[in-house]
């Protein structure tokens, strides 16, 4: 079946050619259809306290989303005028100032301190703005970007969705520069380790269709995160490519076999797919390792990315050799020398010393280890934004002039009596770091009679049966104090409501923090068993398993520890996604050298000579593929403001180099050393027998 179809496929390049083009047609109609979430909190699971505070602030009481305006030195009409006309603005539910309480004739000084404290801060006035949709919602994004065209110079808009915007904004404007800057020095690379000058081109074009097609099928997803969406297209650029390296270099292989180079391609066709579709596994179970994340986050790029190395083997196997039989001639007419040195001399030397290799492998884990348990990881988002944004800007504001640094949102019965809610609110301001509480019961206390307050702020406080209370706090978003502090008013609140929640962005990072430290050891110890078992089947071995993974895991633990050295704190997510995403993508480094290594043995090699054959044969691939990888990603760390995304892409790019010189320097080392044991541990290691007597030393190896 599968000779058929390759045969039918090199008969007719063109018409393969021409349907792929046609596909991306509906490709591009499900990426633009494709929904792009930029709220990473939105990930939590679902059962979760303040995952369920948030839904109510939604239904019933339609606050899925606030902001707070400031206004700097501007008199008290204006921003009168102001809030009228921001609760106007399509998808704003209501808007809470001074005015909606006491009206503004009243003097400040006349003011309750109560509320005074918390709209009021030297020339600085606050109001707070509720939205209908959630913050991450198109209509949110819009109404913010009204919000912001009707203030003048002195207004600073401030708030999570308010982040989240400038996030949006930021991603949509970088992304263009992150898959131009990843294809031009993904070029550069296949410029400098291939034999020809338009392959580059030939084989970009084909895993750009992959791309495409990875990304069209998204829409059945619904939608997918703006991180997946910053880096799946330079992270598929980087794992798949050397599929299609693979697959001409066979094709090169045949070309002298055949006299028609469409029986060539038909067997190199033949030799990727039994090839491609094994090696492949391993990539795709380290991605689907992060689906076992509570975190969704995780599902979101396992998905994508699993199935764009699908995708990827796919146009790898039938795009693929039509691009090449159709531009046949153009690759053979740009040849020149490969410019990747001969690493022969290298090996000799590994192999010489290789006691001590393996000795080196075994004392790197000491410090490797600590080094990444002890690495610094921060969870605030904020953080890995430009300092600049306008909302980082407000934020700041907020903090030095309202001492609000994190705003948390309770929800509760409305029916606590009047005295056990003025016990709460006493309890709660008494906390320290608390800066200031709004609630109904506490605008009653402040004197104004109950029916003076309108019914529009009624309803922003009280709906079906539930009270909000917005605490406002000086502590930083996951802080240590804060998640304390969270503690505290938790103990308070539920000694009089037992189902109150507290929710907002810092009792949501405080859940994500606890969430993704079980997904970390969860996904890694997942990926490795996965991982593990396949590379025992492939092999049928029990110890192989054993030494490729813990190699690729030297590598992993080095990539991580390297923050530790270097003193910088990476961003929660990058740990988790780099585990799985490093060890499925790499270890076909050492599992390529070392499924050549048993080749050898089987002709009769002894095992100097093997592994010296075997990195030989394997180092010009494995660079190859590293550089690759490590350019595409690199240029992403350059540009990107957004230091989520730059992180993450600047740790795979290391991870690239630090996978390709382990399985350099210490996988021939390792091979040789361990052969023995993987001779008794393993089904059929080696067909044939090796000559009795001891191994003779290769004439290169100077012994």
């Amino acid at each position: 079946m599968l000779e058929k179809i390759a045969h039918w496929l090199t008969r007719r390049p063109k018409l393969v050619a021409l349907a792929a083009a046609l596909m991306l047609i509906p490709s591009l109609i499900g990426f633009a259809a494709t929904r792009i979430n930029y709220d990473i909190l939105t990930y939590l699971p679902q059962d979760l306290e303040s995952s369920r505070g948030e839904q109510l602030l939604e239904e019933p009481f339609h606050m899925a989303a606030t902001s707070m305006l400031i206004v700097e030195g501007m008199p008290a009409g204006y921003t009168n005028d102001l809030i009228a006309k921001i609760k106007e603005v399509p998808g704003v539910s209501d808007a809470l100032w001074i005015s909606n309480l006491v009206g503004i004739q009243i003097p400040t000084d006349m003011i309750p301190a109560s509320f005074r404290d918390i709209f009021f801060s030297g020339e600085g006035t606050m109001m707070i703005i509720q939205y209908d949709h959630p913050g991450a919602s198109a209509e949110t994004m819009d109404a913010i970007t009204q919000i912001r065209s009707i203030c003048n110079e002195k207004c600073f808009l401030a708030g999570f969705s308010v982040v989240i915007k400038d996030t949006k904004d930021l991603v949509d404007k970088e992304l263009p520069t992150f898959v131009a800057l990843a294809v031009a020095l993904a070029l550069g690379a296949m410029l400098l380790t291939l034999e020809s000058s338009v392959l580059p081109l030939i084989l970009i074009v084909n895993i750009g269709i992959a791309i495409a097609y990875n990304f069209g099928t998204n829409v059945f997803l619904g939608e997918i995160s703006y991180i997946t969406k910053a880096i799946a297209a330079v992270l598929q650029l980087g794992v798949t490519m050397d599929y299609s390296i693979f697959l001409y270099h066979r094709y090169e292989d045949e070309r002298s076999k055949y006299d028609d180079r469409r029986d060539a391609m038909a067997q190199a066709i033949m030799a990727a797919f039994r090839s491609l579709s094994g090696s492949s596994v391993t990539t795709i179970a380290g991605f689907l390792a992060l689906c076992f994340m509570r975190l969704t986050l995780g599902r979101d790029i396992g998905i994508v990315m699993a199935k764009g190395v699908m995708l990827g083997v796919a146009t790898v196997i039938l795009v693929l050799p039509a691009l090449i039989l159709l531009f046949d001639k153009q690759i053979d007419k740009y040849r020149h020398r490969q410019l990747i040195p001969s690493m022969t001399g290298v090996n000799q030397f590994v192999l010489r010393h290789r006691v001590f290799f393996v000795v080196l492998t075994l004392l790197l884990f000491m410090p490797s280890v600590y080094a990444q348990n002890h690495a610094n990881v921060y969870y605030k988002l904020d953080e890995s934004l430009p300092r600049d944004l306008p909302s980082i800007v407000g934020n700041e504001k907020l903090k030095d002039e309202f001492e609000m640094a994190t705003s948390h949102f309770v929800v509760l019965r409305d029916d606590i009596p009047a005295m056990d809610m003025a016990e709460m609110e006493k309890q709660l301001e008494a906390l320290p770091g608390i800066t200031g509480l709004v609630s109904y019961h506490a605008m009653l206390g402040t004197g104004i009679p109950d029916f003076f307050i309108p019914d529009a702020v009624k309803d922003m406080v009280k709906q079906g049966g539930y009270q909000m209370m917005m605490v406002n706090s000086s502590y930083d978003t996951a802080s240590d104090a804060v998640s304390e502090q969270l503690d505290q008013m938790t103990a308070i609140i539920k000694s009089f409501d037992p189902n109150a929640m507290i929710t907002g962005e810092a009792a949501m990072t405080n859940d994500l923090i606890s969430t993704t430290s079980v997904d970390f050891a969860v996904t890694n110890y997942i990926s490795i068993a996965a991982i593990f078992l396949i590379i025992a089947i492939v092999f049928q071995s029990i110890s192989v398993p054993v030494a490729l993974v813990a190699t690729i895991e030297l590598a992993i633990f080095i990539n991580q520890g390297v923050p530790y050295f270097t003193g910088t704190a990476v961003p929660f997510v990058a740990p988790t996604v780099i585990s799985c995403v490093q060890l499925g993508a790499t270890v076909d480094y050492a599992i390529l050298m070392t499924s050549r290594f048993q080749e050898e043995l089987r002709k009769g090699k002894n095992r100097m000579e093997a592994a010296l054959i075997a990195a030989d044969a394997s180092d010009t691939s494995i660079i190859t593929s590293a550089l690759v990888m490590f350019c595409a990603t690199l240029g992403v760390s350059f540009v990107s403001s957004i230091d989520l995304i730059g992180s993450i892409c600047i740790m795979l790019a290391r991870g690239a180099l630090i996978s390709a010189a382990v399985c350099i320097f210490l996988m021939p080392a390792i091979l040789c050393v361990c052969e023995p044991v993987f001779n008794r541990t393993s089904r059929r290691w080696r067909q044939a027998v090796l000559p009795a007597g001891p191994e003779k030393e290769p004439a290169a190896s100077g012994k």
